[in-house]
């Protein structure tokens, strides 16, 4: 499935609540588009937390040679909401893949609204990714008052659910296929689809998922978000 939906789709949107680990997903997934892609392009629209954002790792994707959007130089970190005025023109600009990191709970989300303009005309796909091992997501009642909450807030439709169940370097092959189980509740309630389930690659050779397995590298050491 995920190889389908990094062709298929032209920007694809992470949210997620606090802890989800969606930086670590969205940077990751610019990594794996950029493989078959000239033009990747990451926006970090993260409004709302100070602590494991897009911008704080400029550098090492430059390297990578994708391209960086986020607030001007003087206020990358001062912990005012700030969008970048060329997202717009990413998001619609068919000669870029655009992944775009977007800060957590629902005040984070409402930055959606004021781009619904250019997502309506783009072909976008939103994840919100779930760590189980949160607890404000720990229980599929929990996930779907926050999923409704999220896509209220947004006004947008998520398209689709990640499984990102971790404890930091605590994390065990147990916790992921719990998270698992969880999600595929939620995803047959909402009748949302679940993408792929996240791995960090010490666990890549410990467990087989039950969804697409999607093996990361950890930009944030031993954080896990």
């Amino acid at each position: 499935m995920m190889k389908n939906l990094l062709k298929d789709y032209q920007v694809h949107i992470f949210i997620g609540m606090f802890g989800s680990g969606k930086t670590e997903v969205s940077m990751n997934v610019a990594l794996e588009l950029k493989k078959e892609n000239k033009n990747v392009a990451i926006a970090d629209l993260d409004i709302i937390s100070p602590y494991f954002r897009v911008r704080d790792k400029i550098k090492e994707l430059n390297r990578k040679d994708i391209k960086v959007i986020a607030p001007p130089a003087k206020y990358m970190h001062a912990d005012v909401p700030i969008v970048p005025g060329e997202i717009g023109g990413y998001i619609t600009n068919q000669d870029y893949k655009t992944v775009i990191d977007v800060g957590g709970n629902e005040d984070g989300v409402k930055v959606l609204g004021s781009l619904k303009n250019y997502i309506d005309n783009s072909k976008c796909a939103l994840y919100l990714v779930i760590n189980t091992r949160r607890p404000f997501m720990d229980t599929k009642k929990h996930i779907i008052k926050n999923l409704q909450s999220l896509e209220s807030n947004s006004r947008l439709k998520i398209n689709y659910l990640v499984v990102n169940s971790n404890i930091q370097n605590e994390t065990t092959k147990e916790i992921i296929e719990e998270g698992e189980n969880i999600i595929e509740e939620v995803s047959q309630i909402t009748n949302i689809p679940v993408a792929f389930t996240v791995v960090s690659k010490d666990l890549e050779d410990k467990i087989n998922t039950k969804f697409e397995k999607f093996v990361i590298q950890r930009f944030f050491g031993d954080y896990g978000f």
